[in-house]
């Protein structure tokens, strides 16, 4: 259920005081729990008793079991499948004329209207369990697939006038071909565990991209006179101004679709030929944050637990966009986030809410930087604290100063490797001393694709692909290589997933020696090696060798 209605509608049952509804709002934002599930945690009301009381104040027959319910083809085909998941709605009966139907958020109000709009009859509602309505959704109407066909169907044959191609105002952003579109963009990224949406306006059309394990794939085009609706549309979800064509604009959407919180980072930047927007998915479900099921090799992952165990020192993971770092630090936090330590991280923008650990969205526009965020860290009594990354020398003095007053302090950096983070820090200006006293190791890492498991077939590489790998046939021997053929499960790519490979500069004396003399990556490198530093080339080889990834993932991201 949506709290945005249900925590209103309790408040006018009494069932609730303002200062409660604060309190859950509070909770709801922080951990990401569905709202039933804290309303039962605090031990105000359970779902049976919400039922109840939205039956009896809406005046609506209440389904308490939906277990034994016969659901026939030609009832269900009464409702297109992508209204009944993008709404949440369930048939359970229907004549000519009139459709009841259980909705996954029965103080949806709107949907009940856009169900009228969509199947040209009256509907009625009964109120049942939204754990019991979403099953049966996925069953009868498909969890996975969101077709896209027929949406697009209706939006060409819309008239011109309802979809504007000029001066969007409100109404043509929020006419109907053009929220189920959008609607179904998003459902279908996210079943697809998609980490971007890419809306991107040309001369001659209008392309949409979904990001999947690291590669972009196109999906069928809407017609290039929608791309000023279809933005403006996502630009009132994001609550931006949809008149301000010239400028970058940011903003964020949480929304309900099928019933589940979606929660999404929306970024526009101008174009020569309309408005680029692209949706970062925010979904807690798909991303793991158990440090234990990242997949980093066992001497790594020992090391990374004794370090973030420090009472100081600095711990820095680097690698470019999109590798994983975030999702390795926040996983770092909640290994140590116990009821004896405070946490504190500044973060440009917070990407997921962890419950107990208080985080500063960075502000630019207001001051509020890294570096003064930092600054205020300081007074707040923090034992362990997070920089989302350290952009400038006065982030990085600051962090320095804050390892050597007793913190731990955790970050990352855009370098290629881990010894690149030295001589990074050396460019920005930091002193070689104050770097060699307070840091305590680099964590490299990349994401690779994994090659599917249900089409991954073996073969045998080529001698000329092998010495690009550095290898020799009789290093080699018989172990088999893998790729996948492409199939279903993995729609035709052969890849499903993605694979971490780790490289991890532990800073010991000779290391600290070789930062004090600024000598440069290739030398730190070197004795990193010397010292039992594992490469991301040699941790891709051992996926490459388990049957993990294929040679090409390996050569194009070592």
């Amino acid at each position: 259920m949506d709290a945005r209605h249900l925590l209103p509608f309790l408040q006018e049952q009494n069932v609730l005081s303002e200062e409660q509804a604060r309190e859950i709002t509070d909770e709801l934002n922080r951990t990401g729990k569905p709202v039933e599930t804290i309303l039962s945690n605090f031990g105000i009301i359970q779902m049976p008793q919400i039922l109840e009381k939205i039956s009896d104040s809406l005046g609506l027959p209440l389904l308490a079991d939906l277990s034994g319910l016969e659901l026939s083809p030609e009832l269900l085909a009464r409702i297109p499948p992508h209204t009944a998941r993008n709404l949440g709605a369930l048939p359970v009966a229907g004549d000519e004329t009139t459709l009841t139907v259980a909705l996954a958020d029965p103080l949806a109000a709107q949907a009940l209207e856009d169900l009228r709009f969509a199947t040209g009859r009256e509907i009625a509602q009964v109120v049942a369990p939204p754990e019991q309505i979403q099953p049966l959704l996925d069953k009868h109407y498909g969890s996975a697939e969101v077709n896209i066909d027929d949406v697009l169907k209706e939006l060409e044959n819309a008239p011109e006038t309802s979809i504007a191609s000029e001066g969007v105002d409100l109404n043509e952003a929020g006419s109907a071909p053009i929220i189920k579109y959008v609607n179904t963009i998003i459902a279908r990224a996210i079943h697809a565990k998609a980490s971007d949406i890419h809306l991107e306006p040309f001369e001659k059309e209008f392309k949409i991209r979904y990001r999947v394990d690291g590669a972009l794939y196109e999906m069928a085009p809407p017609p290039r006179r929608l791309a000023i609706p279809l933005t403006s549309r996502v630009k009132v979800m994001a609550n931006l101004n949809i008149a301000e064509r010239r400028v970058p604009q940011d903003g964020r959407i949480q929304t309900l679709l099928a019933g589940r919180q979606v929660d999404l980072r929306v970024s526009t930047l101008p174009t020569q030929y309309g408005e680029s927007v692209v949706m970062r998915v925010l979904d807690r479900s798909v991303v793991n944050l158990d440090l234990e099921k990242l997949g980093i090799p066992k001497h790594i992952f020992d090391y990374i637990c004794e370090t973030i165990e420090k009472p100081n020192g600095i711990f820095i993971v680097t690698g470019p966009t999109g590798s994983g770092k975030t999702t390795t630090l926040y996983s770092c936090l909640g290994r140590v986030n116990q009821i004896d330590t405070k946490i504190l991280t500044v973060e440009d923008p917070v990407e997921y809410e962890l419950e107990g650990i208080i985080q500063v969205p960075a502000n630019e526009s207001i001051g509020l930087t890294f570096a003064r965020a930092l600054r205020a860290f300081l007074r707040q009594d923090p034992d362990k604290i997070l920089v989302g990354e350290t952009r400038d020398l006065e982030t990085a003095q600051i962090a320095i100063q804050a390892s050597l007053t007793g913190h731990l302090v955790m970050t990352s950096l855009h370098t290629n490797d881990a010894a690149g983070a030295v001589t990074r820090l050396l460019d920005m200006g930091v002193e070689p001393f104050l770097m060699s006293a307070t840091m305590e190791g680099v964590l490299a890492q990349r994401l690779l694709r994994r090659v599917c498991k249900e089409c991954r077939t073996p073969f045998r590489p080529k001698e000329e692909v092998l010495s690009q790998l550095g290898m020799t046939a009789s290093e080699v021997g018989d172990q088999p290589f893998y790729f996948g053929k492409g199939c279903e499960v993995c729609n035709g790519t052969g890849y499903k997933g993605r694979v971490g490979i780790y490289e991890l500069l532990d800073v010991r004396e000779p290391i600290r020696l070789l930062i004090n003399e600024r000598a440069p990556s290739v030398v730190i490198r070197q004795k990193g090696i010397e010292l039992g530093m594992t490469t991301l080339r040699q941790d891709g080889i051992r996926n490459l060798l388990e049957g993990h990834t294929s040679i090409e993932e390996v050569l194009k991201y070592t």
